[in-house]
């Protein structure tokens, strides 16, 4: 039985760190559900490669409703993680134990959870620090599994990510 996985995205996200990941996803027969502001909108990756149609609004789901969240790197992470509701919907994936797939910039989103502390994670060069001082340990490697969280820090690591993601879906 295939995963449902909450896939959280604005505007200016890593186009790969998307693309990649959700269609590895797809093919091991997991549903990729896309999650922003409102249902309907469409979002743009920083390279203009990828266009990505928003099938959720964040006021019409709760962590309850899925059984992983990915979250791609890119400009995205921090601007959702501005934003409360994105905030507190990654927060109860943590708090259930649920999996987490962020890479690059995604742990940002992670970070303003204030559940790290005591976790192991990687994430881009500019943001360790960032993670560190939010109680994470961090690593500099292309994959790093904590049990129920999968990191990596860049697109070049996506055949690790993926591989782990898709290990912890199993």
């Amino acid at each position: 039985m295939g995963k449902r996985i909450a896939a959280v995205l604005t505007d200016l996200f890593e186009d790969v760190e998307y693309t990649d990941p959700a269609e590895a996803f797809q093919n091991a027969g997991h549903e990729v559900i896309t999650i922003e502001k409102e249902a309907g909108n469409q979002v743009t990756g920083k390279r203009g490669e990828a266009t990505v149609k928003i099938e959720k609004g964040i006021d019409d789901v709760k962590a309850a409703d899925f059984d992983a969240l990915f979250i791609p790197g890119g400009f995205s992470p921090d601007q959702l993680r501005a934003d409360e509701r994105f905030v507190k919907f990654a927060k109860a994936f943590i708090e259930s134990d649920k999996p987490i797939f962020a890479i690059c910039h995604g742990p940002q989103l992670l970070i303003q959870t204030e559940q790290l502390k005591g976790r192991t994670v990687t994430g881009f060069t500019s943001i360790r620090p960032d993670l560190a001082n939010a109680g994470a340990t961090v690593k500099d490697e292309e994959v790093v599994v904590d049990k129920n969280i999968v990191t990596s820090r860049t697109p070049d690591d996506l055949p690790a990510f993926d591989r782990e993601a898709l290990q912890l879906l199993k």
